[in-house]
């Protein structure tokens, strides 16, 4: 694993900015990210979050950095939260950036607009809350990176509307979803690391999700599995599982998995974007992909399965020792993919 304090030295940052604790920080709106580091704390949560009508939701989202400093989008994936940014996001704002990181549909305290509204999860329709939010922010362009659901969304967003994306960060490579191949069976390991997802085709699944201690202890799990030398403590766990307390949780995790596997209806008036995305559009923004080498999803071929997908400026890197919640298990490695694919 990438040493946080070593890495904030070669970012530009002193290794008491790289561990420091969020105690002191100001709001966004302010025109300087920190007004008090902590040599030696660890980064424990945001400032006050911000809310904001996006489309069909109100989103809620954390926000450092300087106002008017390039934007970086940062989206996580499940089952995680916001959080899994909380060291990447100062590092971030110390280099000058606004940094952005949205609950997505169904986390924390991004609700739903309408009781009306389906609560859909399919890949284009979280894709296009984050061109809301990036409407209602009036941002035009921004770096955008993220791992799990969080790359999958900015590959669609790079993919489908590439004005909108300066560059690009992409753990695991290329993760738009292909609903005919995925009925097609994968390897058996492969298989058993997706548990969860048949599981949550089951009304048995169904019934967990729904039950906030069932729901915490099998995300507890995933986390155990997926990250099997990541040495986080209970605490930190808990501050990302509030989240899933959200009304919403349970309806859009098991629609999102539903629906790739082919189980569960999208919307008609999504049709369009996933013809495009069946397709498998290339990217043409700069790009860099990380692979985590103890995360059981990492493809592969050191990235080989999806570089044709990549067109623009690329670079491809493995990252030793880390699991599958990158950015918070090696947040030195993935702030310095943003830097670096922002100067491609």
């Amino acid at each position: 694993m990438i040493d946080r304090r070593g890495f904030g030295k070669a970012l530009g940052l002193g290794a008491g900015a790289a561990v420091a604790s969020l105690t002191g920080v100001r709001t966004a709106s302010a025109a300087s990210p920190v007004a008090e580091v902590v040599p030696g704390a660890q980064y424990t949560g945001f400032p006050q979050l911000k809310q904001i009508r996006a489309g069909l939701l109100n989103v809620g989202y954390a926000e450092l950095g300087p106002a008017r400093g390039p934007v970086v989008i940062c989206l996580h994936g499940w089952p995680y939260d916001i959080h899994s940014y909380v060291d990447v996001a100062p590092l971030l704002a110390e280099e000058g950036y606004r940094v952005i990181v949205p609950y997505l549909r169904g986390h924390g305290t991004t609700r739903f607009l309408s009781e009306r509204t389906f609560r859909n999860a399919q890949q284009s329709a979280i894709a296009l809350d984050i061109i809301s939010l990036m409407d209602a922010l009036k941002i035009e362009k921004a770096v955008l990176a993220g791992f799990d659901w969080g790359s999958r969304t900015a590959d669609i967003i790079a993919a489908l509307w590439p004005e909108r994306c300066k560059a690009l960060v992409s753990v695991s490579g290329y993760l738009i979803t292909n609903l005919e191949a995925n009925l097609k069976p994968l390897a058996p390991q492969a298989e058993h690391a997706w548990w969860y997802q048949y599981y949550f085709a089951t009304e048995r699944g169904r019934l967990a999700m729904e039950d906030k201690t069932l729901r915490h202890d099998l995300t507890r799990l995933v986390w155990d599995t997926v990250s099997p030398t990541w040495d986080f403590d209970d605490a930190t766990f808990e501050r990302t599982a509030a989240a899933f307390d959200n009304p919403d949780y349970a309806a859009v995790v098991l629609h999102n998995y539903r629906w790739r596997l082919s189980l569960a209806d999208g919307e008609r008036r999504y049709d369009g974007l996933e013809k495009r995305l069946a397709a498998r559009p290339v990217i043409e923004v700069p790009t860099i992909t990380l692979d985590a080498e103890r995360d059981p999803f990492t493809p592969p071929g050191d990235g080989g399965s999806y570089r044709d997908r990549f067109t623009g400026g690329y670079e491809h890197r493995t990252l030793p020792g880390t699991g599958h919640n990158v950015p918070q298990e090696a947040p030195g490695a993935f702030a310095r993919a943003v830097v670096d694919v922002d100067h491609f």
